[in-house]
C-alpha cells in the first residue's frame, strides 16, 4: 500500500461522478483516501440544499459504505488545531486540521485559493485540484486507473453509458486534462 495520503475536501465527494470514481481509486491502494465525519455532514449537507428531492437516508448509507469500504479513511481529533489556522474561508480550517492530524501529504479541492501554499507549506501539505489528482495516478498506474474508471461505468446498469458518455461526464465534472489522456485508453474503459 503506497504511504501517499490525500484527504478529499466535500467539494470533491459531493458530485456522484467524481465520488464515485475517487472511492474506486481509494480501495485500489494506489494512496491512502482520508476525510472526517464533518466533510460527509458537509458534502450531504450541499446535496440536500441544492437537490432537496434527495433522500437523506441514502446519501447517509453512501457515507457509511465510503468509510466501511475505505481503510483507515476517517480522521478524528483534529478539532482542537482548528482555532489556530488562518486560511481565507474560516469554514475550511477543519479540511486543513484534518490533513494535519491526518497526517495527509495533499488536500484534494476544486477550491485551490482557499487553501494558500504558504499557508500549508510548514506542514508539508500540498493541494491539488482533482483533474491533476487523477493525472497523477494515471501516470502513476494507468492499468489500476483505467480498471477502477470501467468498474464506475459499469455500475451505471440504470443508464448504461457508452466509454464515450462517460468521459463526457467527467469532463462535466471538470477533469478536462484528464479525459484527454484517458482518451488513448478508451479501450481499457
Amino acid at each position: 500500500m503506497s504511504q501517499y495520503t490525500v484527504l478529499f475536501d466535500a467539494n470533491v465527494l459531493y458530485p456522484a461522478p467524481m465520488r464515485d470514481a475517487l472511492m474506486q481509486l481509494a480501495i485500489t491502494d494506489l494512496f491512502k483516501a482520508k476525510w472526517t465525519a464533518d466533510i460527509h455532514r458537509e458534502w450531504i449537507d450541499a446535496l440536500l440544499r441544492n437537490e432537496p428531492h434527495r433522500d437523506r437516508a441514502a446519501l447517509e448509507r453512501t457515507r457509511d459504505l465510503m468509510d466501511r469500504a475505505t481503510r483507515d479513511c476517517l480522521v478524528t481529533g483534529y478539532e482542537a488545531l482548528m482555532a489556530a489556522i488562518t486560511l481565507p474561508d474560516p469554514d475550511d480550517r477543519h479540511v486543513l486540521a484534518a490533513a494535519i492530524v491526518g497526517r495527509c501529504d495533499a488536500i484534494v479541492t476544486q477550491n485551490l485559493k482557499d487553501f494558500p501554499p504558504e499557508t500549508l507549506a510548514p506542514f508539508g501539505i500540498e493541494t491539488q485540484h482533482p483533474d491533476d489528482f487523477f493525472r497523477n495516478q494515471l501516470s502513476l498506474a494507468p492499468g489500476l486507473v483505467c480498471s477502477a474508471l470501467r468498474k464506475v461505468r459499469a455500475r451505471l446498469k440504470n443508464l448504461p453509458k457508452s466509454v464515450d458518455e462517460y468521459l463526457a461526464i467527467l469532463t462535466q465534472q471538470g477533469l478536462v486534462a484528464t479525459v484527454a489522456d484517458l482518451e488513448q485508453f478508451a479501450d481499457l474503459l
